[in-house]
């Protein structure tokens, strides 16, 4: 069992940046691959990005290339998402999640296959 708490979101400028946390408890953090969601009002949860267990392979959705950047510190049971360049399409509840994969180099992009969820962090970028 993993326990997952989001923290960090907030009202954000158009052009400016955020960074959203998310603290895990309970099990092995090293264990899971950890990823990031967003669900805006109306719209289905989408995928934003992903890290391997290790921290050493990300995958991200491709609007938020080159913008977003995920990362994790397992010592801490700490994942992040450090979000740049932020429009009003990035407005969202944001919700990390983890699942649990064996490998250092795995990445996962489907909700379905992710066990564990947070609660969520309101994202809201104002223009």
């Amino acid at each position: 069992q993993v326990q997952l708490v989001e923290s960090g979101g907030g009202l954000v400028q158009h052009g400016g940046s955020l960074s959203v946390s998310c603290a895990a408890s309970g099990r092995t953090f090293s264990d899971y691959v950890m990823g990031w969601f967003r669900q805006a009002p109306g719209k289905e949860r989408e995928f934003v990005a992903s890290i391997s267990r290790s921290g050493m392979t990300t995958y991200y959705q491709d609007s938020v290339k080159g913008r977003f950047t995920v990362s994790r510190d397992n010592a801490k049971k700490m994942v992040y998402l450090q979000m740049n360049s932020l429009t009003s399409e990035d407005t969202a509840v944001y919700y990390c999640a983890a699942a649990p994969r064996p490998g250092d180099s795995v990445v996962v992009f489907t909700a379905g296959e992710y066990a564990y969820w947070g609660q969520g962090t309101q994202v809201t970028v104002s223009s």
